[in-house]
């Protein structure tokens, strides 16, 4: 009978889930992923986490919930940064053992420290995560190179998925916010349904992104804030949205820092209507649906009339 992994459709899951999937299938694993996010999901999480985490952070201790008595292994592993000099959220390194501390009768867990900013450190980590269930290391490295050409494959797909409509809006924010579509609403397919097509910053070459974050203020301290100024600089030069969207979760440190700067940018060097959007477990779909809608009927008005309405709030019509 095979082993049954499980892995929480949360966080980081978005981003590496390609590489982690195919990695235990070839290990000939029974690979099970937490269903996308629901109510039931939430409210477990919620429960079960101290009221100041974060959302995105409720939300995995809920998928983790319920994971917990299917599988026979769960992998919760311990991100510790990805590269260089660069740095991501605390909430990473410390993932396993605020799982452990906020979810009774776990089974056994797979919470290796993946260091990916240092050479070689990815193969030994994915070694480390294959011996859990073999001891054939031929078998694991093979899994490794396949898992990995499946990473690749995946974030090239990614990249320049927009289609160069004349109708686009920059929507930022944190992965695991902007791909849950229960977290942030569904605010893709309802963009989509206004006409609208979403650029979001992974669909940018990471090296248009790195070119165009040096020229603010050089090498950046975290790698969110390198991936999200890179993106809305380029945009801004290249003049290729109507309006930026930022989705924010209530209490993100990070995101205090990033969505404020980038606003300032957008507000201070171009006319880009901006609009931030802040979520937490408490926030209402009617609330953020009026937002919404707002802020796209604002958009189709300057689209409407040669002289745009000012985001600055100067008057720009003659009497």
């Amino acid at each position: 009978m095979s082993i049954k992994i499980g892995i929480p459709r949360g966080l980081l899951y978005y981003e590496y889930s390609p590489m982690w999937i195919s990695f235990f299938n070839e290990l000939g694993t029974d690979v099970i992923i937490s269903p996308k996010t629901n109510k039931k999901i939430l409210n477990d999480g919620t429960i079960s986490t101290v009221e100041d985490a974060c959302i995105p952070v409720k939300l995995y201790n809920g998928h983790v919930i319920n994971l917990q008595k299917k599988v026979d292994y769960l992998f919760v592993p311990r991100i510790m940064g990805v590269y260089k000099n660069e740095y991501i959220c605390p909430k990473f390194c410390g993932l396993p053992e605020m799982v452990k501390y906020s979810v009774k009768d776990l089974p056994k867990m797979i919470n290796t420290k993946i260091d990916l900013m240092k050479k070689d450190k990815l193969k030994e980590a994915m070694m480390e995560i294959g011996s859990f269930i073999t001891k054939d290391k031929k078998k694991i490295i093979k899994a490794y190179h396949s898992a990995q050409d499946n990473y690749l494959t995946h974030k090239k797909n990614q990249k320049n998925k927009w289609s160069g409509s004349n109708k686009n809006i920059l929507l930022m924010g944190h992965p695991y916010v902007l791909d849950d579509d229960y977290l942030n609403m569904n605010i893709k397919n309802k963009l989509l349904d206004e006409g609208y097509q979403f650029i979001t910053p992974d669909m940018i070459d990471e090296e248009i992104i790195n070119e165009y974050a040096l020229k603010y203020h050089g090498k950046l301290f975290w790698l969110f804030f390198r991936q999200m100024i890179g993106a809305c600089l380029y945009m801004m030069e290249k003049n290729v949205v109507d309006g930026v969207i930022y989705i924010s979760s209530f209490g993100c440190g990070i995101d205090s820092v990033v969505a404020e700067t980038v606003e300032r940018k957008i507000r201070r060097e171009s006319d880009i209507p901006f609009m931030l959007l802040i979520i937490d477990e408490h926030s209402g779909e009617a609330g953020f649906n009026t937002r919404l809608e707002a802020f796209i009927d604002m958009l189709k008005w300057r689209n409407q009339n040669e002289n745009h309405l000012s985001t600055h709030g100067n008057y720009v019509y003659s009497h």
